[in-house]
């Protein structure tokens, strides 16, 4: 007998070894289902159509905001401009009535609009078995092929700049969804601050990927979601065969992040961080890269570089160079 999987993605390798033995090739698909890369490339002459799929799962609390944001925010990382959206919604039998479902609708609605993205389609309905709701989100978008940017893009040698803090996201849902339990440990107005990670600093990347690709030669851009920061290092890593070397003194962090991780036990590194953004590029563009991003209000710091591959993926400590911590799930699943 198999063992069962524990929550959170499947396994890469398992994935992989699926997507092999499974995937069917065509002549105009530029990037298909592989791990690594978040989104499928579809070449539609003279210009790619970029699309992606992602689900919000953990967050219940404004889901239809998460679920347009996190998945424009792939299309934006790809160079392309997130153009329609579609979603499935699924709620649960004898907890669903009229006034959650156009919440869910008006929070969609809002999100597109602030991103200029229009609502084509999807599909709605009450199901067993759910103890919450959860919404399926689709967005397509364009970009012309030379604008074209993939997370296998990395190159030896490259500066990765991540922009704002690690784990907006998750210090958003934690607070909301464990505000009772954090009373006693978080003042009111911290507590208010951090459910409001969600809308400040946002957990939308859109904009800060546009300012990058616009000030300088970027060779890949990645979201750290599931699996945090350290998930996210790794999938670039594996997507473009190349090592790592990440100063871990140099990563950024709120220290009501900290605070939330610390009193849940949660590593910071291995928690969804939907709202930075992470950018390989030359060094020699750096410098622009970062001023541009700064100009328009959003911090943005080198925290490491990329090496050849037969260094492997390191985390620089205080006490010495380690394996880049991996996991097998993302740490706030073991809050639910």
């Amino acid at each position: 007998m198999h063992p069962f999987f524990p929550p959170g993605k499947l396994p890469a390798e398992h994935l992989a070894r699926l997507l092999r033995r499974y995937g069917r090739a065509d002549a105009r698909l530029v990037i298909g289902p592989c791990p690594g890369e978040d989104v499928a490339v579809i070449d539609m002459g003279d210009r790619y159509l970029v699309a992606k799929s992602d689900p919000i799962t953990f967050a219940t609390d404004e889901i239809g905001r998460y679920v347009v944001n996190v998945n424009a925010n792939d299309i934006a990382c790809s160079g392309a401009k997130p153009h329609w959206f579609l979603a499935t919604l699924l709620l649960p039998e004898g907890k669903t009535d009229l006034p959650l479902v156009e919440s869910i609708f008006a929070q969609i609605a809002q999100a597109c609009t602030e991103l200029d993205i229009t609502l084509v389609g999807g599909h709605t309905e009450i199901t067993y078995g759910l103890e919450r709701p959860i919404v399926v989100g689709h967005m397509l978008g364009e970009v012309a092929p030379d604008r074209f940017v993939a997370t296998s893009g990395v190159r030896a040698g490259d500066d990765l700049i991540l922009t704002k803090r690690i784990a907006i996201e998750a210090t958003a849902i934690i607070a909301r969804e464990k505000e009772e339990a954090l009373k006693d440990v978080l003042d009111a107005a911290t507590l208010r601050r951090c459910r409001e990670f969600l809308h400040d600093p946002g957990i939308s990347v859109v904009r800060e990927a546009q300012l990058a690709q616009a000030a300088g030669q970027v060779h890949a851009m990645h979201d750290p979601t599931e699996g945090g920061l350290a998930t996210g290092l790794w999938e670039m890593a594996q997507a473009a065969g190349v090592g790592l070397e990440i100063e871990a003194a140099a990563i950024p962090i709120w220290p009501e992040t900290r605070l939330l991780c610390a009193h849940f036990g949660l590593d910071a590194l291995g928690v969804i961080a939907s709202g930075s953004l992470l950018i390989a590029c030359p060094p020699g563009d750096t410098p622009a890269i970062l001023g541009a991003l700064n100009s328009a209000g959003i911090p943005a710091t080198v925290i490491g570089r990329a090496t050849e591959p037969e260094a492997g993926c390191r985390l620089l400590t205080a006490d010495g160079a380690q394996p880049l911590p991996s996991f097998a799930r993302d740490e706030i699943a073991r809050l639910f």
